[in-house]
């Protein structure tokens, strides 16, 4: 397994488990309560932080356990890193879209949000989907 396909193992996981953590906390305050009047600002804004703190701590973890391999990267780590930023963009130009019309249709911010952040979350998933998929069988 090369560096950068750890790496983006280590970006799926991030993004799997501070989505699934802002979930959990969102939903538990929703109790009895429509969705839309529970506080998300803070948690979202902890899930983010998180989420980018432990995505830097999972790569140096990474960089210390394979120092040789660190940085070292060949045409083919920087083409299928390209192609899976290519997918994850248009997952996110899509998600995108959505967060307009949402914005559009005047529905609550609650919604307009939680639709970013989930384009974000789905584009990140999309393009290391990708990225490991490739590596797994090639272009």
């Amino acid at each position: 397994m090369s560096y950068d396909e750890k790496n983006a193992w280590v970006y799926a996981v991030v993004a799997i488990g501070g989505y699934a953590g802002y979930l959990a906390v969102i939903l538990d305050r929703a109790q009895g309560v429509p969705l839309s009047t529970v506080a998300y600002v803070l948690p979202m804004i902890l899930a983010v932080g998180a989420a980018a703190v432990a995505s830097v701590v999972g790569h140096l973890v990474i960089a210390a356990a394979w120092p040789t391999e660190a940085g070292r990267t060949d045409q083919r780590d920087r083409e299928i890193h390209r192609h899976g930023e290519y997918i994850g963009s248009m997952v996110l130009a899509a998600g995108v879209l959505v967060a307009l019309g949402l914005t559009m249709a005047e529905l609550d911010h609650f919604w307009i949000a939680n639709a970013i952040y989930l384009a974000f979350v789905l584009s990140a998933l999309c393009g290391t989907a990708v990225k490991l998929g490739t590596y797994r069988r090639g272009f």
